[in-house]
């Protein structure tokens, strides 16, 4: 049976998870005097929702407002504004004819349509192919994002494939029975330690590596 490819965005299709990490903790450090550095921003609020990002910060004590999240998202749009570049060979891959493509991601919908357009993939990913964290009420580490995209592409879990970079997203395919498949060119060699710690199998830093692995199902 043809399988699905579920795609994350940020930090796979292009290296944009960095930006938005970025944006976040400068605002947090800027508000709350935490002087983290990306390491550690990225360790809590990588790879996750809004909402998801929220809660977790209220469990560490720091509470946000509705100010902060759209002074974060007029940052995240400035620095869109500036260019984002689609991750070399991967085109090669969505060209594919054995596989159904779409995207899940933890990102909003207006964000998430602005970045597609930006790196000129509207063709492979229109928008019922495309599945944002708006639409479920916990994100990634939870499976909920991922099995409602498949459900959604008429596929079921046994059948999916999910190409993440995150641990957050990882963990979420791992919890909906799905495939996982690590893309870390973007990742530092501790983050990658940490995602062979969860006991991903497939880690690959070049999309041509992948798609060598996809061409062998």
């Amino acid at each position: 049976m043809k399988k699905l490819i579920i795609w994350d965005f940020d930090g796979v299709i292009a290296d944009t998870e960095k930006l938005w990490v970025s944006s976040r903790m400068e605002l947090l450090n800027r508000d709350f005097g935490l002087g983290w550095n990306f390491e550690t921003a990225n360790k809590h609020i990588g790879g996750r929702s809004e909402k998801d990002k929220k809660r977790i910060l209220e469990k560490l004590g720091i509470y946000t407002d509705d100010a902060f999240w759209k002074e974060a998202m007029q940052l995240d749009m400035q620095k869109l504004r500036l260019g984002i570049a689609l991750t070399p060979d991967i085109d090669n891959i969505f060209e594919m004819n054995g596989f159904e493509q779409c995207i899940a991601t933890g990102g909003s919908a207006e964000k998430t349509t602005a970045k597609i357009k930006q790196v000129g993939i509207e063709k492979f990913f229109p928008p019922e192919k495309v599945f944002s964290a708006d639409l479920v009420e916990y994100g990634k580490p939870e499976p909920d994002l991922f099995l409602l995209a498949a459900h959604n592409m008429g596929y079921s879990p046994e059948n999916c494939i999910v190409i993440e970079d995150s641990l957050a997203g990882l963990t979420a395919a791992q919890r909906a029975k799905m495939l996982p498949i690590a893309f870390v060119k973007y990742n530092s060699p501790e983050y990658i330690e940490e995602i062979k710690k969860i006991g991903v199998q497939y880690i690959f830093d070049d999309m041509i590596e992948v798609k060598k692995f996809l061409e062998a199902f």
